[in-house]
């Protein structure tokens, strides 16, 4: 057993070591093809080394655990098994897609909702700055700002967290928010869309000051009303930054870990692929099974970055 361990590492490396001399070589023939190119090889090379250690060797490495069992063994696709068959699993990926489905779609609605309403207004860059400001916290900060807001004390004792307080002053009871599953998700993913509408409005407002104001002025000529133009002829203008803001917030949120460590820890059935990707690999001392939902992590992404790719080489195309 540890003749294998021993050697497994130097089968990756051996994987890595070949995907970097393709890299080179399909650098060197398109740098044959076109005589410019090649003194520009010379300084790939470096960036191509470097990839294959930082980038192509993890990514094989954990390509290759995921198949295997806490002590190395290879297990075929039981980790994979486990994953769609345990409860706690299939809770996992359930609550990241419904992360996936609401952050970006709530935040980019509430982000482009607020860039339209505000845009050519007296305080207009004051605005902006409010709902800015949550970017500049870290995820974890964050994660701490709102577990204080939704601090639960017994119903009897006096509520600090700020939810809780205004659930009692409308004459409710207070709610252990964190800990009801389905609602404590809720909790965490509104987070999420509170630090991200910020950056969805700034992308989205910079886009809609773009939009040609002549087209703007001739729909109105022609009778549209403020929807009209608003979908006609403002939602087609900035519709390639839409799909950066869509696209880029999914990805995040797919990613998101602090705030769900910070807050839950995972617990109480809120945790999500990434969090329980490190819960896995580094507290259970199942490093495979951390691997497999890393694994299903990068497949959730890559549709994602496809999708991204193809639109805007369809914009290069037209433009």
């Amino acid at each position: 057993m540890l003749e294998s361990q021993r050697d497994e590492p130097i089968g990756v490396w051996t994987w890595a070591a070949a995907a970097a001399l393709s890299v080179i070589g399909v650098l060197g023939y398109l740098a044959d093809r076109d005589e410019d190119s090649k003194p520009m090889l010379v300084f790939l090379m470096p960036a191509a080394v470097l990839l294959t250690i930082g980038l192509v060797y993890p990514a094989i490495r954990t390509a290759l655990l995921a198949f295997t069992d806490k002590t190395g063994t290879f297990n075929g696709l039981d980790n994979f098994i486990w994953m769609f068959s345990q409860r706690e699993a299939l809770i996992t990926l359930g609550n990241t897609i419904a992360w996936v489905i609401l952050v970006p779609l709530v935040s980019t609605a509430v982000g482009l909702a607020y860039a339209v309403f505000i845009d050519k207004s007296r305080g207009e860059k004051v605005y902006k700055m409010l709902v800015f400001m949550p970017m500049a916290i870290s995820f974890v900060g964050a994660g701490i700002i709102w577990k204080f807001m939704y601090s639960y004390r017994g119903a009897e004792q006096e509520q600090i967290g700020l939810v809780n307080q205004l659930i009692v002053m409308v004459g409710g009871e207070p709610q252990q928010i964190l800990q009801n599953s389905p609602w404590n998700t809720l909790a965490l993913i509104i987070v999420m869309i509170w630090i991200q509408t910020g950056f969805a409005m700034v992308v989205l407002s910079a886009a809609i000051k773009g939009v040609p104001t002549e087209q703007l002025e001739a729909a109105e000529i022609d009778g549209a009303n403020p929807w009209q133009r608003f979908r006609n002829v403002t939602v087609p203008g900035i519709r390639s930054s839409l799909v950066v803001v869509v696209t880029t917030i999914s990805i995040a949120t797919l990613k998101v870990f602090d705030i769900v460590r910070t807050m839950t820890a995972g617990n109480f059935d809120t945790s999500v692929v990434a969090n329980e990707m490190y819960t896995q690999a580094f507290r259970s001392g199942e490093p495979g099974r951390g691997a497999a939902l890393a694994l299903i992590l990068f497949i959730m992404v890559l549709p994602i970055v496809v999708y991204n790719i193809r639109v805007l080489n369809q914009q290069k195309a037209i433009r």
